[in-house]
């Protein structure tokens, strides 16, 4: 496994710094440092907002400053994430390169004054950009002080400007070669929409009470090609800082539940993958738990993306300003949350921010150090006690890696081509939605998970989950097959295998792509609930599950049926199928069921294929059982998500990495984590 971090192999501890907004109080830079040790911090993120220090004019560079806040950092310990200022540009250059600033859906070009609204087409921009990357990169490449480049931050947005439609067409132009062979993927004879020529296309008009742009095919290409120009402007940043030191990794700190770019498409762009993580915690058992769910699978989808381990570059010590309440964490949740992700596979945990601003957008944004200006408080002691546990699974967790046997399709592209479907629920379908459902029952039986796309090797897995794959990109449907023809058992369910990566209907029968043969089922009309409204499952046993929201009307051909419908027209007729294929097994759901269904379905086959689990037993509501390992050893992640205390029972061979003594057994607070080490091989 390849060092995350090769000038400093470690867990890293820290977060965003902004001395630049203290470079008049010497005494609060030196204060800083002080505080830094005292809670443990051996690395911070820096220059992240700070263009207008380092460039306060065109052409004139002031790096003076952040040499002296380097060097004094590496003096006492403390490596830097230099950051690229890309995300938010200086006034003086917003100014006077107008074209530099985005213009929204309605043809508006946004004012100055904000980050994250550059274009990322705009020669300009990408000319200011490289020119500033190259001259840090220059000076301070060979700091030994610096471990990472932090590109920009939270890349995120579209552009509607006269470039971008440009590029788009252009774009366009490259994939379909001319204007006819667009005109038939994006079956523009209806409603009489064909393309004339290249100039006619522009960008889908933003979603209205019709729905997306009828050219449902022109609404995927324009979400592919964003990801794609944002790719390449985030390509256009790492050869600027590698050109002086290739040897030093590059990351892009991504975003939660991130709708508008597909961040698998990076996955050979980015060196580490790293993340913002900041859960909306209610302070009551469900929602916490759920929220902790919520943010595990994401932990996992950024792993996955490079299947390496990942960064947390930013969590909030205590509570945040911009959501809709701003819920304090309860005592012990900064330990829990931080070890989950570190369980998941983070090689850090990082904060935002340091110090609070004393102005502006984020003054009230939670903060290691508060406005009082010491350690003596609670977010601070919370932040002193992670860096105390990383300190102490440094040496054995390093190296070690989440290794799952289970994956769960999860595919960016089907779920923008889902959302624009029009029908048969345009009150919600719930793709999200309904992957979570079956990560929640993983979760709770602590078994590792990998997200995956449809682009992913699959190959090496025993269980593959691929829920409301509406979408089939061309070549999936023969990795689904080759998988379970040498053994592997594939979940699949309703909604599956309609229409193609242009979203063109399958024609001669749903599921289409070859599906039909896999799973042995004809899927004949789907049945959309409305809200509120539901059916029933019956097992071959007679035991009921509730489903909701739609119901296909199937045949099974090959399949063999085990679970039929309980109520309407169909009653009787199936919702649940298993088919031979191969040497696997091929399982139907027709009907979106919930996370109490796939709780025992999922529960059994995990069982029957001995998919890996972090514990064998059952745990208890509300703990989060996460597994890494090494070629010798196992480490399991125990986090109490509730405010209640609980007991898990340990299997044989275990050891408490706290005190160093064998452990039965593990009493755990409420909001508490431990790490147990077992099975050495």
């Amino acid at each position: 496994m390849s060092s995350v971090t090769p000038r400093f192999p470690h867990l890293l501890h820290g977060g965003d710094y902004n001395p630049d907004q203290w470079l008049d109080r010497p005494d609060i830079l030196e204060k800083d440092i002080e505080l830094m040790k005292a809670a443990h911090i051996n690395c911070v993120s820096v220059a992240i907002f700070a263009w207008a220090k380092l460039e306060p004019e065109e052409g004139r560079y002031e790096f003076g400053w952040l040499e002296e806040v380097i060097g004094n950092l590496y003096k006492n310990g403390i490596y830097t994430v230099l950051a690229t200022p890309s995300g938010a540009k200086p006034r003086w250059m917003s100014e006077k390169y107008p074209e530099i600033r985005r213009v929204d859906g309605s043809g508006k070009r946004e004012e100055s004054g904000k980050r994250h609204n550059h274009c990322y087409t705009s020669p300009v921009y990408r000319e200011k950009v490289k020119a500033m990357n190259t001259a840090l990169a220059e000076r301070f490449a060979k700091h030994p002080g610096v471990i990472l480049w932090h590109l920009s931050n939270e890349y995120g947005g579209e552009c509607r400007c006269e470039l971008c439609k440009a590029a788009f067409r252009e774009w366009l132009k490259k994939k379909y070669g001319d204007i006819s062979a667009l005109n038939k993927q994006y079956w523009t004879d209806f409603w009489a929409q064909t393309y004339n020529n290249w100039e006619e296309i522009n960008p889908p008009t933003p979603r209205t009470m019709w729905g997306a742009d009828p050219i449902h095919g022109l609404c995927i290409d324009w979400r592919r090609f964003v990801t794609d120009q944002v790719g390449d402007f985030i390509k256009m940043e790492r050869d600027a800082v590698k050109a002086a030191d290739p040897s030093i990794p590059v990351t892009a700190n991504l975003m939660y539940d991130f709708y508008f770019y597909n961040y698998f498409k990076w996955r050979d762009i980015l060196d580490v993958v790293s993340w913002d993580s900041y859960p909306v915690w209610v302070g009551n058992a469900k929602g916490d738990v759920e929220e902790a769910q919520n943010h595990a699978l994401w932990h996992d989808v950024m792993r996955s993306i490079k299947q390496k381990p990942f960064l947390l570059m930013e969590s909030c010590p205590s509570a945040t300003n911009w959501q809709p309440v701003s819920r304090l964490k309860r005592p012990g949740m900064q330990l829990a949350a931080s070890m989950s992700a570190v369980g998941h596979g983070s090689n850090s945990v990082q904060y935002f921010q340091f110090r609070k601003s004393r102005g502006s957008s984020e003054k009230f944004h939670g903060a290691v150090v508060d406005h009082v200006g010491h350690g003596d408080t609670r977010a601070f002691r919370d932040v002193a006690e992670v860096g105390e546990r990383l300190e102490l699974l440094d040496k054995a967790l390093y190296n070690s890696e989440v290794r799952p046997d289970v994956a769960i399709v999860f595919d960016t592209e089907n779920r923008w081509a889902l959302d624009n479907a029009q029908g048969p629920r345009n009150c919600g379908i719930h793709y999200a939605e309904a992957v979570r459902d079956q990560y929640r029952a993983l979760w709770q039986m602590g078994v590792p998970v990998d997200i995956v796309d449809e682009e992913s090797d699959i190959s090496g897995y025993r269980l593959v989950l691929a829920p409301m794959l509406y979408m089939l990109r061309a070549g999936f449907e023969e990795k689904l097959k080759a998988f379970v023809k040498d053994g592997g058992a594939l979940v699949g369910t309703y909604h599956t295998g309609l229409v193609n990566e242009n979203d063109l209907c399958h024609l001669g029968g749903w599921p289409g792509g070859g599906l039909r043969e896999l799973f042995g089922i004809w899927n004949e009309e789907i049945d959309g609930l409305w809200d509120g409204e539901e059916n029933s499952l019956i097992t071959e046993d007679g035991k009921s599950y509730r489903v909701t929201e739609l119901c296909e009307l199937i045949h099974a051909e090959e399949a063999k049926v085990i679970g039929t419908y309980g109520s309407d027209f169909y009653k009787g007729m199936p919702a649940w199928t298993v088919a031979e294929y191969g040497k696997g097994q091929a399982y139907y759901v027709a009907a979106r069921a919930g996370v109490d269904f796939y709780s025992d379905f999922l529960g059994a086959l995990v069982s029957d294929l001995q998919c890996k689990r972090a514990l064998p037993g059952e745990i208890p509501f509300g703990v989060e059982a996460c597994l890494r390992e090494t070629d010798t050893e196992s480490f399991v992640f125990l986090q109490n998500f509730t405010g209640e205390p609980k007991t898990v029972a340990l299997p044989e061979g275990c050891t408490d990495m706290r005190t160093g003594q064998p452990a039965a057994k593990v009493e755990l607070r409420g909001y508490d984590s431990v790490t147990i080490a077992k099975n050495i091989k």
